[in-house]
């Protein structure tokens, strides 16, 4: 039940990527994935130059940081067009194979004959 309902539930996702319009926001200004790698370009040419200055190190993990955060946060997810009856027949597979699967791992009370 688990595994239909989980395969029913991505394949009617849709991923959508809206990369194109700034990784996020600070303040009213956009801030571009091209303007992260140009703190990044830095950060690397700091460290290349010096590795013990820490500043260096500091705007090379802050941008790459930054940017797989955007990346992941313009990540959109879509649902193909479906009736309710579909979503819940698919959601009563996905949770109910899931309390299924948890109630068979549960540990159940020894009695005193098996001590």
């Amino acid at each position: 039940m688990t595994i239909a309902g989980g395969y029913l539930l991505l394949t009617s996702l849709h991923v959508v990527n809206g990369f194109g319009g700034g990784l996020f926001g600070l303040g009213g200004f956009r801030v571009t994935g091209g303007m992260v790698m140009i703190i990044f370009v830095i950060g690397i040419g700091v460290v290349f130059y010096d590795s013990n200055r820490w500043y260096g190190w500091a705007l090379a993990a802050g941008s790459l940081l930054a940017l797989i955060v955007g990346a992941i946060a313009s990540v959109r997810f879509a649902f193909d067009g479906m009736s309710a009856f579909d979503l819940i027949v698919i959601l009563i597979l996905l949770f109910g194979g899931i309390g299924l699967v948890l109630r068979s791992v549960k540990e159940s009370p020894r009695s005193s004959a098996d001590s």
